[in-house]
């Protein structure tokens, strides 16, 4: 697996250098990536700005675009979920359903409308707001969900009339560089640049005079460097970070019927999810019955290479965040956490880690208050919700969260005091295509998807029309 190019300008282009690509499975390079040049870098971002004014002239030839993108990426769905499965290392499932996810995103995103407001309509004048594109896009995604979270930026900016030049990571450039390759014979040349390279890439990207906007989805710490970057430029920002999500458990549930559901709202891509639940709040009452099931559901996981039959989870991504979950819970353990499943790697090659469930935990203890981004779960007690709430609030983070309850009202009153972007009642992880998700504090700036995502790709122009002809 060595003959993935960029895309520039719509044609294939070898990097200046190549870079080698891990397989998490096995913790050994398994195929290699183009990187981009800083030359390469300003082919590209002039390729996308020639593209732009052919591109921006007819809405309903780019909707019929991304219809022939999620059709494209339908077609070639066999071909993409394993190199995903190699380069990420998630189940062949998650993979095949992450490749249909993105063509969902499409194809969702191509009937969204792009809305004129009308303030004033008289036979003098008429005011309209009106949506303008804002020009190229500069994309950066990261590395656990790296199909999807490319279709998140470049459906909407496409839409809305941008060019994109789009940077994976270098943990998972080839999903990306392949959906590159695939729509190059559906977008006309230049309206879609894909480039690979390391942190270096991105950091042109920000500082790099072309681009009118910035996606980005990573880490907090780079976000802000991101922002940083963008600011001397003015560029517009759209920022998905990090999160510590809480769930809180109130004390009117049965344990048996939400355990299996907090669970897989932590652990669901080996707890590599930014909006994933971090940490579990539970009533003193419901304590020892949930730790006990959620500890049980955990030893009951089948962990392994994503191709194997069977496979629930599969490894941590990279070396970094591998040793970074590991040190987080051996560092609950030594502050006198119990650990009631797991909490040690899975022997052998690549970077697994065992599904580990942490009681007799709480703040202080940096597993709490820290993204652990991986397959840990400290479960915490409570005495009364309000000191829930206001745990679950003591944090610089607010991407989601959710609150469980048999009565959905308590459970709405109780999730409503949440200083998060989403809040969930009675579920976790429940991500569509049409309502909007970001973050509040730490966690972002913007916000991606549906109505409100397509217009953050735009700029506002009002058009005030006196309706007297000129001279008049």
């Amino acid at each position: 697996m060595s003959d993935f190019t960029l895309t520039i300008d719509g044609k294939a282009v070898a990097g200046a250098g190549k870079f080698g690509v891990i397989n998490p499975s096995t913790g050994e390079v398994f195929a290699e990536a183009p990187d981009a040049s800083r030359a390469q870098l300003d082919d590209a971002m002039a390729s996308s700005k020639a593209a732009l004014r052919p591109w921006q002239g007819d809405i309903e030839q780019r909707r019929k675009a991304l219809r022939d993108c999620a059709a494209a990426i339908k077609a070639k769905a066999a071909e993409l979920a394993p190199i995903l499965v190699r380069e990420q290392g998630k189940p062949m499932k998650d993979a095949f359903g992450e490749v249909i996810g993105a063509a969902v995103w499409f194809e969702f995103t191509a009937g969204l409308q792009i809305p004129v407001e009308v303030l004033v309509d008289t036979p003098e004048s008429r005011i309209e707001v009106r949506r303008r594109p804002l020009g190229v896009v500069a994309a950066i995604t990261p590395w656990n969900y790296p199909l999807l979270l490319a279709v998140w930026k470049i459906a909407p900016a496409l839409l809305a009339g941008n060019t994109v030049v789009i940077k994976p990571s270098p943990f998972t450039p080839l999903t990306t560089l392949a959906l590159g390759a695939l729509l190059r014979d559906v977008l006309p040349p230049g309206v879609l640049n894909v480039v690979s390279g390391g942190d270096g890439l991105g950091a042109w990207m920000t500082s790099h005079p072309v681009p009118r906007k910035i996606s980005f989805t990573g880490s907090t710490e780079t976000g802000k460097l991101v922002a940083a970057s963008a600011a001397p430029d003015l560029k517009r920002i759209t920022l998905e970070l990090g999160g510590n999500d809480a769930a809180i458990v109130l004390d009117d549930v049965a344990v048996d019927a939400v355990a299996e559901k907090l669970f897989w709202g932590a652990f669901m891509n080996c707890g590599q999810v930014c909006s994933a639940i971090k940490r579990v709040y539970v009533p003193e009452k419901l304590y020892s019955p949930l730790v006990d099931r959620l500890a049980a559901l955990a030893k009951g996981v089948k962990v392994g290479d994503g191709f194997s039959e069977g496979v629930q989870l599969g490894p941590l991504n990279n070396r970094p965040q591998f040793e970074r979950v590991s040190m987080l819970v051996d560092e609950a353990k030594k502050s006198g956490a119990r650990i009631a499943a797991g909490g040690a790697p899975v022997g052998g090659k690549g970077y697994f880690y065992q599904p580990t469930i942490v009681a007799d935990v709480a703040e202080g203890v940096r597993l709490v208050d820290e993204e652990q981004f991986g397959p840990a779960l400290p479960v915490i007690a409570y005495r009364s919700v309000e000191d829930a709430v206001e745990r679950a609030n003591r944090t610089n983070y607010g991407l989601s969260g959710s609150v469980w309850s048999n009565s959905p009202e308590r459970g709405l009153e109780v999730a409503s005091q949440l200083e998060c972007g989403t809040a969930w009642v009675n579920q976790h992880l429940a991500l569509v295509p049409f309502a909007p998700f970001g973050g509040a504090k730490w966690s972002g700036i913007g916000v991606e998807n549906g109505t409100w995502g397509l217009l953050g790709f735009t700029e506002i122009q009002t058009v005030n029309v006196a309706k007297k002809p000129a001279g008049s």
